[in-house]
């Protein structure tokens, strides 16, 4: 089987769209690339999917971000394809939780020009199958194997739904009018 997934965007994280610059968010769900400028195109930082609007999906996200749960990085520095962390989300314990309520002002102010940096762009697959699991999880792995820094600006250890071995491989052909590193033109999933 073959599929064609066209990706949409770029638009700016929903609540910190900048005047004159990319547009908002369709209101539909499926898969998302979270993304930022770098060199000709676009750096992909991770494929997300939801079942939900981009909308309801992404107001959770952003609280996630702002409490500190998400990963926060230095935006100047992955214009360059650096991964350099400011605050690392996932995880916490009495110390750590210490550390967010010192530093909050300082990961909150991060994290808010991070969503503000972000791109992204979407693809509406049919949400409630397995094909849009298939595809996040066949770009993250692509992506973890990709070559530097490609490989490098993705957080690792998300929780994907790959194909399974009894489940019918699908060819997907990428097209985008953007340039996204890393994400290849064709994949299986």
């Amino acid at each position: 089987m073959e599929m064609r997934v066209c990706w949409s965007g770029p638009s700016a994280w929903p609540g910190f769209e900048p005047q004159g610059g990319p547009a908002s968010l369709p209101s539909h769900s499926g898969v998302y690339l979270w993304t930022f400028e770098y060199q000709d195109g676009y750096l992909i930082y991770a494929a997300g999917l939801t079942r939900r609007l981009f909308g309801q999906r992404f107001r959770e996200h952003t609280r996630l971000y702002l409490s500190g749960d998400y990963t926060v990085l230095d935006v100047a520095q992955l214009k360059n394809g650096v991964r350099s962390e400011i605050w690392h989300g996932w995880g916490w314990n009495a110390a750590k939780r210490a550390e967010f309520a010192e530093r909050r002002s300082e990961i909150e102010e991060a994290a808010r020009r991070q969503l503000a940096a972000f791109r992204i762009f979407v693809t509406e697959v049919d949400p409630q199958g397995r094909v849009s699991e298939r595809l996040e999880a066949a770009i993250m792995n692509n992506l973890y194997v990709a070559p530097s820094p490609f490989c490098d600006v993705p957080d690792k250890g998300m929780m994907l739904a790959s194909k399974r071995d009894s489940e019918e491989p699908i060819s997907v052909w990428n097209a985008c009018e953007c340039k996204l590193h890393g994400l290849p033109e064709r994949m299986s999933i």
